[in-house]
């Protein structure tokens, strides 16, 4: 088995998400969440201009709403000023990040050892890239190692 062929040598730049959503840290919580109902992701990444701030997940979102919002027989003008909180009282401060170069496993157990869900990726300059999540792991560790079919049974 060459290092081509070894599944232990796959780079994260290999399986991030790529192009990253992006909000800036004084954009309106109202942003990040139609960022995340648009395009139907977890995670988007807070920049102070072009520099990694922070880490806003739909977890994050929906804690900082009131449950009323929406709701036009219960929201009330408080409810609905939550929307108008601004990313940087919500977000994750000083994200945890990794390299495009470093190696799935070592994103991997940074994850599990920083208990965090996704991982900004970065550059060797250190320009944000992509994004790498949980989910992105586990779609890699299972097409790296399928799962074998189970023969067809008869038994009932």
């Amino acid at each position: 088995m060459t290092s081509d062929d070894n599944p232990c040598s796959i780079q994260v730049g290999s399986i991030m998400s790529s192009p990253v959503h992006t909000v800036q840290m004084d954009d309106f919580l109202y942003t990040a969440k139609g960022v995340l109902d648009t395009h139907r992701c977890h995670h988007v990444v807070a920049l102070d201009r072009t520099k990694v701030a922070g880490v806003v997940s739909d977890r994050d979102v929906l804690r900082a709403l009131s449950p009323f919002v929406g709701n036009d027989s219960m929201e009330r003008s408080q409810d609905a000023n939550t929307m108008k909180r601004r990313i940087h009282q919500i977000m994750s401060r000083m994200p945890i990040t990794i390299n495009a170069r470093d190696l799935v496993a070592v994103a991997a157990q940074r994850m599990i050892d920083k208990h965090v869900s996704s991982l900004p990726v970065l550059s060797e300059e250190g320009a944000l890239v992509g994004i790498v999540t949980t989910r992105d792991i586990l779609r890699w560790a299972v097409n790296a190692c399928p799962v074998p079919v189970p023969a067809a049974s008869n038994e009932k």
